[in-house]
């Protein structure tokens, strides 16, 4: 840990945004140039909290270890990685959903339970615990870029990707085929941490819940 005060992996690119907005409701703020600087670790200003700005697949990766007490990052992440973490707090901001999708053309087409369905995906173990639940055999292609490009070019049969308003997916002759469950941001915490410091974990916790009130 560093320091004594609580250290918070925050999920940079789409998470950040609205996790820091958050923050700055539950009175928690990091100086403007903190932000703007090249900084990896940066401080609120009121010095009882440390953010570790890392990608978004090592958020629980970090609080897991107990290099941060604490972290924010979407369900779909939390889910895939399967880290032994506490989740204490769902932070209703980053709605999206995990979906099977595919060319238009498939679209209502039963699965044939003898042949192996290609899956292009981000989301490996996700995708291959919903199609083993449906009795589908898979071969999953780990993909890293844009998933949509998959089926265009024959790799794969379905993608399993996170959704947000599906626009990607339409302008490129692609459907929802199912949705898997829905992700929002949840707040994540260090099992150590949260029995350790279970003061300051418990006030993060109540700040950042009032912080949710309408």
């Amino acid at each position: 840990m560093l320091n004594d005060r609580l250290t918070i992996a925050l999920s940079k690119g789409r998470m950040q945004d609205g996790a820091l907005a958050l923050f700055a409701r539950a009175g928690v703020i990091i100086p403007e140039s903190e932000l703007n600087s090249r900084k990896l670790i940066v401080n609120s200003a009121d010095g009882r909290y440390s953010f570790v700005l890392v990608k978004p697949g090592d958020a629980p990766t970090y609080v897991q270890y107990g290099v941060a007490d604490a972290g924010v990052c979407g369900r779909d992440v939390l889910m895939e990685s399967r880290a032994d973490v506490h989740e204490p707090l769902d932070l209703k901001f980053g709605r999206c959903k995990i979906a099977v999708a595919g060319k238009r053309e498939v679209l209502g087409q039963d699965y044939n339970l003898l042949a192996t369905v290609r899956v292009g995906t981000k989301y490996p173990r996700i995708a291959t615990d919903y199609f083993h639940a449906k009795g589908v055999p898979i071969e999953v292609i780990p993909l890293s870029g844009s998933v949509e490009l998959a089926p265009l070019l024959g790799l794969s049969d379905r993608i399993v990707d996170l959704v947000e308003t599906g626009q990607t997916l339409k302008e490129n002759g692609l459907e929802v085929i199912d949705v898997i469950t829905e992700s929002t941001a949840r707040l994540i915490v260090n099992r150590a941490s949260f029995h350790l410091k279970r003061i300051e974990v418990g006030a993060l916790i109540a700040r950042l819940t009032e912080a949710l009130k309408p």
